[in-house]
C-alpha cells in the first residue's frame, strides 16, 4: 500500500473511519513556512516545534502528545499546495519525510518500548500536476475510488 493517496472527493475520506482527519488547505499553504504553521496547528504540535524539517521529522515520529493512533494528513486544494516554494529540494525533502514516516509507522509493533503502534496516511485532493511531481520524484501513490 502506498503512503500517498489521492482522493476524488472529500467523501472518499469516509473510508478512514476511526482516523483523525488533520485537514490542511493547500490554498493557504503556498510555502514550506506556511506548511509548518498549518501542520503545527492541526496536529497540535508541542511548543518546542522548531518550524524546520528536522523538527518536523522528530515530531512526526513521536506523536506522544496525541491520543489518536490513526491519522490522515489530508491536503485539499493540492494544485496550490507549496506552489510558491521556490526550492524544489525542500519540497522533495518534505515529501521524503512524510513518505518515510508513514512507512516507518507501518513497522512499529506493540512490543517496542516507549512507542505505540500508529497509522499515518497522507491524502491529497486529485491533482494531475501533483501526481506528475510525485512520479518525477519516484514516489508511488494510489488513487482512492
Amino acid at each position: 500500500m502506498a503512503n500517498f493517496v489521492f482522493i476524488r472527493s472529500k467523501a472518499d475520506l469516509d473510508r478512514y473511519t476511526g482516523f483523525r482527519i488533520a485537514h490542511l488547505d493547500g490554498a493557504k499553504i503556498p510555502t514550506l513556512k506556511a506548511f509548518y504553521e498549518a501542520i503545527a496547528q492541526v496536529l497540535e504540535f508541542p511548543d518546542y516545534f522548531g518550524y524546520n524539517l528536522d523538527s518536523l521529522d522528530e515530531l512526526l515520529n513521536d506523536f506522544d502528545w496525541l491520543e489518536d493512533d490513526k491519522i490522515v494528513l489530508y491536503v485539499s486544494n493540492t494544485d496550490q499546495f507549496l506552489i510558491q516554494e521556490k526550492n524544489k529540494d525542500k519540497k522533495s525533502d518534505l515529501l521524503n519525510i512524510l513518505d518515510a514516516t508513514a512507512e516507518d509507522w507501518k513497522w512499529v509493533d506493540d512490543e517496542e518500548e516507549e512507542t505505540s503502534p500508529m497509522e499515518l496516511v497522507i491524502a491529497f485532493d486529485q491533482s494531475e500536476k501533483f501526481q506528475q511531481f510525485l512520479q518525477e520524484e519516484g514516489y508511488s501513490y494510489e488513487i482512492v475510488s
